[in-house]
């Protein structure tokens, strides 16, 4: 009882504080919103600025870490802002339009000012995410305060709805959705929403030069569609590309007997030379090394438009290493613009074939979920690989059918960033659960069906979208995970509650 005082009495004084110095906890907020997002402040001029020009540098897409962030960002200047607004006399509504103009606007500036920070990649799911950030922030206010807090409860509490069953009923089956909604930006950071048109495709070496791979390269062949377990045995016996593709196959090249390599689809780029010559070897292809690799003309746009449109791809090459202890990975094949900016890699690690693929959730350079596969590159021989990715599933045959190796990026996630997106996800609904328990207290038997159905059938339908949608294993341990952070929320909100409105009467 003793620390509870304490607690409260500390809480009490931490509470006028706040409110009156809201005014400067605002102006802190922004300066550190203006750091984190324009700092060092490098800005150049753009020649020939037009609205094309700001609409082409939107063209970006927030990795998960991106999107995270940028909410984070956010809470205090909500947070600060609505204490700001507490002492004025302004509707709850008013102060909700209020904070989102502020936080959208800030967010809309800043994410202008950005296209002049070669540093920086403005997005439009960056203002959505600020904007959700400075809500987040007005929530954990009301939370916290608990002069607002009980004013809440007093309202609903109050609400004709808690006599009619009907009516809780639909704000329960609203509850329901709203859960299926939240499966939406888990399934978002498997797409490759976030790959950059504007990359080169290269083979042997990054633009950089400083990636070399050692080896041969006989054959390339893409195509913006995921093939079947069948096209797959079909593509090993015939390797009659076109057929099996058709419009999906984007490029062919073919690096044996000829000096110019020029996609036979007509589509790409051709591949021109970097560095000093090389030479052909019959069966083999072309020799790559540190000193001569291959380059698009021009950038793939192509390529990486239609991939990112459609979120899936096949990707067939025939390569042998020179050198069976290459480490950097080494870069076999690549569309990218230097090592920290890539949509796509192959490459070798040692003995191991690596793989990075840019979707929200691997981040900017593919690099927050490393996939390996061990011993490809143990000898010198050639290998025919394979390479299919759809909805976060990644299946790699090399040379035949029985040679297959199998990922999903879901099942890969590490663990902090996977409580981070859980948080994200069941705080929210446990703060919605709480008040729809509060509106059915006075009626035990539907009281207790929100309880246990609240608290579960959220964790148990996410679990069972993403398993039905993107073949991965079902997790005893995520659905414990949002039953936690639902349950965890609805129980503490419930005892604040209870303990404010104890001491009112």
């Amino acid at each position: 009882m003793f620390l509870y005082n304490i607690i409260t009495q500390t809480s009490f004084i931490l509470s006028k504080l706040i409110l009156n110095r809201s005014l400067y906890l605002v102006t802190a907020s922004i300066l550190a919103i203006v750091i984190a997002t324009l700092y060092p402040f490098n800005f150049l001029l753009i020649n020939n600025l037009s609205i094309q020009t700001i609409t082409a540098s939107f063209d970006n897409a927030s990795s998960f870490e991106d999107l995270v962030n940028n909410i984070l960002l956010f809470i205090p200047l909500g947070f600060s802002y609505t204490a700001f607004l507490q002492n004025r006399k302004i509707k709850p509504i008013k102060k909700f339009i209020t904070l989102i103009i502020i936080s959208a606007g800030l967010s809309f500036t800043v994410e202008i000012l950005q296209i002049f920070l070669p540093s920086r990649s403005p997005t439009p799911a960056d203002i959505a995410n600020n904007t959700l950030g400075g809500i987040v922030g007005m929530i954990c206010f009301y939370i916290w305060h608990s002069p607002s807090f009980i004013f809440i409860l007093s309202s609903v509490d109050n609400w004709k709805l808690n006599n009619s069953n009907k009516k809780i009923a639909i704000l329960f089956l609203i509850y329901i959705v709203l859960s299926f909604l939240m499966t939406l930006p888990c399934k978002a950071t498997i797409y490759l929403s976030n790959w950059t048109p504007t990359y080169s495709l290269l083979l042997g070496n990054e633009t950089t030069g400083d990636k070399p791979w050692q080896g041969y390269i006989s054959d390339l062949h893409i195509a913006d569609q995921a093939v079947t377990k069948n096209q797959v045995s079909e593509l090993f016996d015939t390797k009659n590309y076109l057929n099996i593709f058709g419009y999906s196959l984007i490029s062919s090249y073919q690096f044996t007997n000829k000096r110019d390599f020029q996609d036979s689809n007509r589509q790409l780029p051709e591949l021109l030379p970097q560095g000093q010559s090389s030479h052909i070897v019959d069966g083999q292809g072309v020799a790559l090394s540190s000193s001569y690799w291959l380059k698009t003309e021009t950038s793939a746009t192509l390529l990486n438009k239609r991939l990112r449109k459609n979120s899936e791809f096949t990707i067939i090459s025939t390569v042998a290493t020179a050198d069976t202890n290459q480490t950097g990975p080494a870069r076999i094949i690549s569309v990218s613009s230097g090592i920290l900016r890539r949509n796509f890699t192959l490459g070798q690690q040692q003995t191991n074939l690596d793989l990075r693929i840019r979707t929200p959730l691997t981040g900017e350079n593919a690099t927050d979920i490393k996939l390996s596969i061990p011993g490809i590159f143990a000898n010198t021989n050639t290998h025919n690989i394979v390479l299919i990715y759809s909805k976060a599933n990644i299946q790699i045959y090399v040379d035949n059918m029985q040679n297959f190796y199998y990922f999903n990026l879901l099942e890969l996630i590490p663990k902090e960033q996977k409580v981070l997106y859980y948080s994200l996800t069941f705080i929210p609904l446990g703060i919605c659960l709480t008040f729809l328990t509060i509106l059915a207290v006075k009626q035990l038997n539907v009281y207790r069906l929100l309880l246990l159905g609240g608290i579960l059938l959220p964790s148990l339908i996410v679990e069972s979208i993403l398993v039905i949608d993107t073949h991965k294993s079902i997790s005893l341990t995520n659905i414990l995970m949002g039953i936690f952070f639902t349950g965890g929320t609805m129980l503490i909100l419930r005892i604040r509650a209870s303990e404010l409105l104890k001491k009112q009467f």
